[in-house]
This record gives C-alpha cells, sequence and structure tokens, in this order.
C-alpha cells in the first residue's frame, strides 16, 4: 500500500486477492491526500472497504464487452457501434473505470486528431463512449461519475455540398451492376438512406397508394415517404418476379440481406468507372433534396420527406433556391410602396368648402 503521484493528482495504492488496485485521491494536496489514505487504510483493516470494490474497479474492457452485449444491437449501426467500440479499448485497454479520467480522454481525443480522423467520427465515438459510461453509472453502478461529459469536443463541419447532374447520373447507372442501378435510382427517387433501403419490406410498400414505409431510420421511428413514377415502375417490375423466400425489397441472389460494406464498394468502383470524383452513396440523399429545392419545392416538406426533426439539417439546402427567399423579401418593397401610396392620399388637396359671408 501506498501513495504515489500521477500529474498532479495523488493516487492510492494497494492489493485485493492478488490484484492490484489504484484509486485517484482526487487531490493534489499531500496533507489532504495523506488522510484519505489513512482513512481508506482504517476501513480495509475493519473489512468495510472492499465490500464496494468489486463493481467500482472493474476493468474498462469489461465494461464495453458487456455494453456490446447489451446495448450495441439497439443501436442504429451496430456495425459501426462495435468498430468504435474495438478503437476505445485499444486505448483505454484493461485500465479500471475508475482510472479513466478526463485528462486520460483527452489524450485519446488529441491522438485520434493527429492521425487524421474527422471531428464527426471522434464525437460518434465519444458518443459511444458517454454512453457506455452513463449505463455504467446509472444502471450497473460501477462508477460514481461519467469523466467524458468534463472533456470537451469541436463542433464537426463535414458539410458537404455535392449531388449528381443528370449527365453524371447516367454515367453511372451505365457503370452500375443491374442490382446496384436499382439501389441509386431507388435513393434517387425516395431520398431514403442506404440502411432504410436495405432493410425495406414488402410488407412496408404499399403500391395503390404509393408510399413506403421505413421501419429502420436514423432516430428509430418509422416514417411514411410518398413516391413518384419512377420508383413505382422499379417496385411493380421488382413486385413481378418477388420470392416467397424472403420478405426484403432488395435482396442478394440468395435471398440474404445485402451488407452495406459490399454496396459501398461497389459504388465505389461505379463511380471510379463513371469517372466521377468525390462521391458518397450518401451524396445520392443530398442529391434528391437538392433537386426538390431547386425546383421550387418547400424546405419544410423536403423536411419531412428527409425524415429530420427540425429544419436546422434541411436549411442547408435553401441556398440552391433563392428564389424562394427572396419573395420574402420582396414583402419589404410592397409594405413601402403601401405606405408611399396612402402618405399621397394624405396630401390630396381636400374639398374646399363655399365660405359664408356674414
Amino acid at each position: 500500500m501506498g501513495l504515489y503521484r500521477r500529474g498532479q493528482i495523488w493516487w492510492m495504492r494497494f492489493s485485493y486477492h492478488g490484484r492490484q488496485i489504484r484509486k485517484s485521491t482526487e487531490t493534489s494536496d499531500r496533507k489532504l491526500a495523506q488522510r484519505i489514505y489513512d482513512k481508506v487504510k482504517g476501513e480495509i483493516a475493519e473489512g468495510k472497504w472492499f465490500e464496494r470494490l468489486p463493481a467500482e474497479h472493474k476493468t474498462f474492457r469489461e465494461m464495453m464487452e458487456r455494453f456490446e452485449t447489451e446495448y450495441c444491437s439497439n443501436l442504429g449501426s451496430s456495425q459501426a457501434c462495435r468498430s468504435y467500440i474495438r478503437g476505445l479499448v485499444m486505448f483505454f485497454g484493461d485500465c479500471t473505470i475508475s482510472e479513466i479520467t478526463p485528462s486520460l480522454i483527452n489524450q485519446f481525443k488529441m491522438k485520434r486528431k493527429t492521425e487524421g480522423v474527422k471531428p464527426a467520427t471522434i464525437r460518434r465515438q465519444f458518443d459511444v463512449l458517454r454512453r457506455a459510461f452513463n449505463i455504467a453509472l446509472r444502471e450497473w453502478e460501477w462508477c460514481e461519475t461519467n469523466p467524458v461529459t468534463r472533456v470537451s469536443l469541436e463542433r464537426p463541419n463535414n458539410r458537404r455540398d455535392r449531388w449528381l447532374t443528370l449527365e453524371e447520373e447516367q454515367k453511372l447507372l451505365e457503370a452500375c451492376p443491374k442490382w446496384l442501378e436499382e439501389i441509386i435510382l431507388f435513393a434517387l427517387n425516395t431520398g431514403m438512406r442506404l440502411g432504410e433501403i436495405l432493410s425495406l419490406t414488402w410488407r412496408g410498400v404499399d403500391l395503390s397508394r404509393k408510399a413506403v414505409t421505413a421501419f429502420k431510420s436514423k432516430n428509430k421511428e418509422k416514417r411514411t415517404i410518398p413516391f413518384n413514377r419512377a420508383t413505382y415502375d422499379l417496385l411493380k417490375a421488382k413486385g413481378k418476379v418477388r420470392s416467397i423466400k424472403t420478405d426484403l425489397v432488395f435482396h442478394t441472389k440468395a435471398y440474404t440481406p445485402i451488407d452495406k460494406c459490399n454496396v459501398g464498394r461497389a459504388f465505389r468502383i461505379a463511380v471510379k468507372r463513371a469517372g466521377m470524383q468525390n462521391f458518397r452513396f450518401h451524396d445520392l440523399r443530398h442529391t434528391f433534396a437538392t433537386r426538390l429545392i431547386q425546383n421550387g419545392r418547400d424546405i419544410y416538406k423536403v423536411q419531412s420527406l428527409l425524415g429530420h426533426k427540425t429544419p436546422i439539417m434541411t436549411q442547408r439546402y435553401a441556398h440552391h433556391y433563392p428564389e424562394s427567399l427572396r419573395e420574402a423579401v420582396e414583402v419589404l418593397d410592397r409594405i413601402r410602396e403601401d405606405f408611399s401610396t396612402k402618405l399621397a392620399h394624405s396630401d390630396e388637396p381636400r374639398t374646399s368648402h363655399t365660405e359664408l359671408t356674414p
């Protein structure tokens, strides 16, 4: 047993069932740290202190393994969640939960930045870390605080302004295999996310109402999306050859779900063949929104079609149709014109009355 210093803070070290345990005194004052240490020694001698140790001194690896097992599959993208967890465990390893301090988390953040990782990706990884600590704190009682809440993150600015021209669309479709062409056309005409498209079932397709229901959206709420004639024709054609082996609208030849990674790989190959650069699958969704805005569609209708909970995300497309904003400012001209008209009327000479002589 003993005290030692880590940075400015004094830590206690002792063993429990042959396992080395370290705990911060959370003070840089040597005398106060000694008093805390002496109190802990007294509780250990009385057999009280270790009663609360087993949970409190779980390792970070144990916490993330349990989190992955119990919660990862409930998140929007479990595959991405598991990838973030692997990266976190590689850095924090077998540190005990009490050793994960804001300072150590900040070191992880700086390491990711120096590796060239985008701020939005770092933020998503921190979201997983924050959620894991919240559950460990509130449900498992493995810790007393969430250190992630004391680490600041810069606001990501991964905004893209890339969409397909009609000429690029034609080249891209010509460079695709048939199965990918169908998915791309569906995305361009509905604005749906890739995950929503790949999980779409015939149960969610209503040809009579010309609408599909996405059950696996980003915000975990089902939403109904109306579709146009091109989408109707595509779905009708696929419906004629649908199999009883699966209810999925888009599937592999073996009637299994199409993997998102396989779509991404095939899409990148098609983009390269089409001679295009800097274009991702998600940009098909941007293309859908941009085309609607450019053709005068109301931004709140576009918000509803995209499934955005607030107009903030949809506002990024407003600059594609400045005419819709021009109508708003032109009302100022009408206000001035109305005022000038009223002023002109007020300055007109009044009708003269016949003067009476006394």
